[in-house]
């Protein structure tokens, strides 16, 4: 590798952007891992780390923590007016805008296909295959991720 490269790799890493961005993401996730694990007590260590690094929609939504954490940390590094704030605020509010709303809807659907699916199943004894159900957030969920995001890239930018 060539030293240029290992101080690009190094410089990405003290960004306080990218370290906004990705400890933001990663709290959340580690949150949402601990409290799924406190809920379930029975889960396994391999279904703890599956959710810490795939699991989508939960408490605090770690979307809308790092999307929240890209807009505040690219707004202390470049300020309000700079076209990277624009770009990273209206990316990060349609991503929570697609958490709250369609992503939650597609799950509500989900769910009731797989209710008829299993009534089918259960009356007419057709074969039927469950559809995945990935629920999105909740407002609660969104608000406490955004929070986190927030305050996450303020004690990185603040550094």
């Amino acid at each position: 590798m060539h030293p240029h490269s290992v101080d690009s790799f190094y410089n990405v890493l003290r960004n306080p952007v990218f370290l906004a961005a990705f400890f933001s993401w990663f709290i959340a996730q580690l949150l949402k891992a601990t409290i799924d694990a406190v809920r379930h007590r029975s889960r396994t260590s391999r279904e703890v780390v599956t959710t810490l690094f795939w699991a989508t929609g939960g408490m605090p939504s770690s979307h809308s923590a790092l999307v929240t954490a890209l807009a505040t940390a690219i707004g202390f590094e470049h300020g309000l007016t700079s076209p990277m704030f624009s770009l990273a605020l209206f990316y990060g509010l349609l991503v929570i805008r697609d958490a709250l709303g369609v992503r939650r809807a597609t799950g509500t659907q989900a769910q009731a296909i797989n209710r008829m699916g299993r009534k089918l199943q259960e009356r007419f004894e057709v074969e039927f295959e469950p559809v995945q159900e990935v629920l999105g957030h909740t407002p609660a969920e969104v608000s406490v991720g955004a929070l986190l995001g927030f305050f996450i890239a303020v004690a990185f930018s603040l550094l």
